[in-house]
């Protein structure tokens, strides 16, 4: 008689008859004894209380030991040493098949569940490239125990699904070096709640503000703002937002001009964060004029400024700046860049110059954002007579379209969901075929001009093929839908259509975010292009107005321009107070930057009253007016300032940050040098002046800074200049020749200040 709990007594006994028994199994005594062995290890004091499932319980254990994640088993090229997951576990089924139908089942011992190689490998028992990633006595491997105890089931029909995951609380106040446990909880079709604080995965989206553990438990640091905290469990996610105030009092703010002084002081207040006062007059009209026009303020625009004592003067600036070609140039030289207007071969010329002066003719004409997206998405012809279809001659491919429509006029990012599930979003394969199907019906005739074809709609059902399932998807907008789409009508127009839709949420939000990014050196969303539900903003009152704002106006872009220019929230000085200095993210102050590559040359060049000529170009071209990238392989000053070759999307592409080769640049390049020392330049024109010194000397100070020189600045000048100049035997220099070295120094320096390479 064998005892019915010889499974708990003698635990290797029964390990042993489990394989005798399985060697005769032919027997039918045997196979009596092996159905009362197996009854009785199934009623155990350890019996679970339910039946484990791999998408519900397995799946999640994998994902928290980062088992599926991209270095590891689901790395592409085959995962790692043949064993092969989806990336967290997005296609349960395909990795349910490999782990226990694959190498003959090798990686799996229902008869002995802790001799599984996928324990043993997992615990360190046996080698393991990915090193110890489940402790034998937790939780997470008990579970894996139990499931493949019960037999590995997949999952059964009637077993709940997951339908939403929540973090608790979704918001809080936290403290500098506050700590805040968070609990997440898993939601089920069957009405159930689950507790998944050890299973989920935790993530800080700016992590010099807060940090989180592998258990999500929230520490704040010392920088004021909001933070969130994203947590995904399976193919759910939630956030967490936390704030972090500062605490300071906040007794007043600057008057406010619109909505976004009300939303961006009312934040201060919240967070207690006092904001510095409005800049100064000369402070405001340098910074504008670079921000709208891309261009320092002339010496006359100075003056008349400074000396005008309207108090709607700054805007009246605005609008004069926003009228003039110079707005039109600065930014259709950031749209072509993004769009890709790029010079590979000779014959591009044609459409560059026709896509770029399209662009710049929009923007000076004020054609609405929509519009403009329109005829862009749905061009047709040739570059000719329609330069917009130029953007087709650069991005050919279906795939490609869709994944630069969707950053660059949505803010999403859908590469990640070409092969797999968007790993922090919603967004899945079916989705990106559905985007790129509204461009599947772009057809291409060439032209008699070499390197430009003709752009048509050719007639057809709309669809993309989905390379994964083999499907042929239709066209669908990102979460909504578009209806059927006649053979003989161009997708493209319905994708235009949506749009610019009420129920598209990402259109107007995505524009407001670049723009106010442009303005104030961080997006309200960062990255800019980058929108989605676990990347929210730091002030999403406010981005909500902004977008608000702009569909009511008819997508106006000058007016979005306006409306952030003349709030006091823009006006603010960059100098910090004795509370906001670490302020990275409420605009408490202006936050200074470095001038673009173009918009630095063309400054240098005013400075110095050189010309920087282009070829095929008119003389006294702006560098902010070139129509393309070709003009970078000429000038060492734009590649070691970092202007965009157009190959992305992405405004990341543009370099901002300073290097050693930039400053040895300014200091020591020839073509410095040569502006510097150009006939009838600057300092050529001073040295012959006859005006006195300190004239000269505040006309450079208007121009460099759009302000007079302080005294000490003046007095500085002024004995330098005075200072009596020798050549290399020692003898003194002519006097016209060491006042014409005396005010190339001058300029020098001022041109290598950080108050002239920035815009503050």
């Amino acid at each position: 008689m064998i005892p019915s709990d010889i499974h708990r007594l003698c635990p290797c006994a029964y390990r042993q008859a489990i394989r005798i028994l399985l060697s005769v199994a032919g027997c039918p005594a045997a196979l009596a004894v092996f159905g009362l062995l197996a009854s009785a290890g199934q009623a155990s004091a350890a019996e679970p209380a339910r039946t484990l499932n791999f998408v519900n319980d397995v799946v999640p254990v994998l994902t928290k030991a980062g088992c599926n994640a991209g270095v590891c088993h689901a790395k592409a090229g085959g995962g790692q040493n043949g064993f092969q997951l989806s990336l967290l576990g997005f296609e349960p089924r395909e990795d349910y098949e490999h782990l226990v139908l694959e190498g003959r089942g090798r990686r799996l011992f229902p008869a002995d569940p802790a001799r599984s190689l996928l324990l043993l490998k997992a615990t360190g028992q046996r080698p393991h490239g990915g090193g110890v990633r489940l402790d034998a006595n937790s939780e997470s491997y008990g579970i894996l125990q139990t499931w493949i105890e019960q037999g590995t089931p997949f999952a059964g029909d009637d077993d709940p699904t997951l339908v939403a995951l929540e973090v608790d609380p979704p918001r809080g106040t936290l403290r500098p070096g506050e700590q805040q446990q968070l609990r997440s909880l898993a939601r089920y079709s069957d009405g159930s709640v689950r507790d998944v604080t050890q299973l989920a995965l935790y993530e800080c989206n700016d992590q010099a503000m807060a940090d989180v553990n592998d258990v999500g438990l929230v520490t704040a640091a010392d920088i004021p703002g909001k933070v969130a905290v994203m947590v995904r469990y399976q193919g759910s996610v939630a956030v967490h937002s936390a704030s972090i105030p500062l605490g300071a009092p906040v007794e007043q703010v600057p008057a406010s001009r619109n909505f976004i002084d009300d939303l961006v002081f009312a934040n201060l207040q919240e967070i207690g964060i006092p904001p510095s006062p409005v800049c100064d007059d000369a402070t405001f009209l340098r910074r504008v004029s670079l921000d709208i026009g891309g261009r320092l303020p002339t010496e006359e625009e100075v003056r008349q400024f400074l000396a005008n004592t309207d108090p709607g003067k700054r805007d009246q600036a605005i609008e004069t700046l926003l009228r003039s070609p110079d707005y039109a140039d600065y930014f259709a030289n950031k749209w072509t860049s993004l769009l890709k207007n790029r010079r590979d071969d000779a014959s591009d010329i044609t459409s560059n110059f026709a896509f770029h002066a399209w662009v710049r003719d929009s923007l000076l004409a004020n054609t609405p954002y929509d519009q403009l997206v329109r005829e862009l998405l749905a061009a047709t012809g040739t570059v000719i007579a329609n330069p917009p279809v130029a953007w087709y001659k650069r991005v050919k491919e279906p795939k490609n379209q869709l994944e630069d429509v969707a950053q660059l006029f949505l803010g999403v990012r859908m590469q990640c969901a070409q092969c797999h599930h968007h790993p922090f979003e919603r967004w899945s394969q079916d989705d990106y075929y559905g985007l790129a199907a509204f461009f599947s019906q772009v057809g291409r005739k060439p032209t008699g001009t070499r390197g430009e074809d003709l752009i048509f709609h050719r007639r057809g059902v709309a669809g993309a093929k989905n390379v994964k399932t083999g499907a042929t998807v239709k066209p669908i907008a990102l979460g909504d839908t578009v209806g059927e789409i006649p053979p003989d009508e161009d997708p493209r127009l319905r994708l235009a259509d949506w749009m610019r839709s009420e129920t598209n949420p990402f259109f107007a939000k995505a524009l407001v975010n670049r723009y106010w990014k442009h303005f104030f050196k961080r997006g309200l969303i960062e990255p800019e292009d980058d929108i989605r539900d676990t990347n929210p903003a730091t002030n999403p009152e406010l981005l909500a107005a902004l977008e608000s704002h702009f569909r009511s106006t008819g997508f106006d872009l000058k007016e979005l321009v306006r409306v952030i220019t003349q709030s006091h929230a823009y006006q603010l000085s960059a100098v910090p107070n004795d509370h906001n200095l670490v302020d990275q993210q409420n605009y408490s102050r202006y936050y200074p930057r470095r001038l673009q590559a173009e918009v630095l040359l063309d400054a240098i060049d005013v400075l110095t009253g050189a010309t920087t000529t282009f070829a095929n170009l008119p003389a006294g071209t702006r560098a902010v007016a070139l129509p393309d990238n070709s003009y970078n392989k000429s000038s060492p000053f734009l590649r070691v300032f970092g202007r965009p070759e157009g190959t992305s999307v992405c405004e990341c592409e543009r370099v901002q940050s300073a290097s050693l080769a930039q400053s040895l640049h300014l200091i020591n390049a020839a073509d410095m040098k040569s502006k510097l020392a150009t006939a009838n330049g600057r300092a050529d024109r001073l040295a012959k002046d006859d005006r006195p010194p300190a004239d000269r000397v505040t006309e450079l100070y208007l121009v460099a800074f759009s302000r007079r020189p302080r005294p000490e600045e003046l007095a500085i000048a002024l004995d330098y200049l005075a200072e009596e100049r020798t050549n290399t035997d020692g003898q003194p220099l002519a006097a016209a020749q060491a006042a014409r070295e005396n005010f190339q120094d001058l300029v020098w320096a001022l041109m290598n200040t950080k108050e002239f390479l920035f815009n503050h």
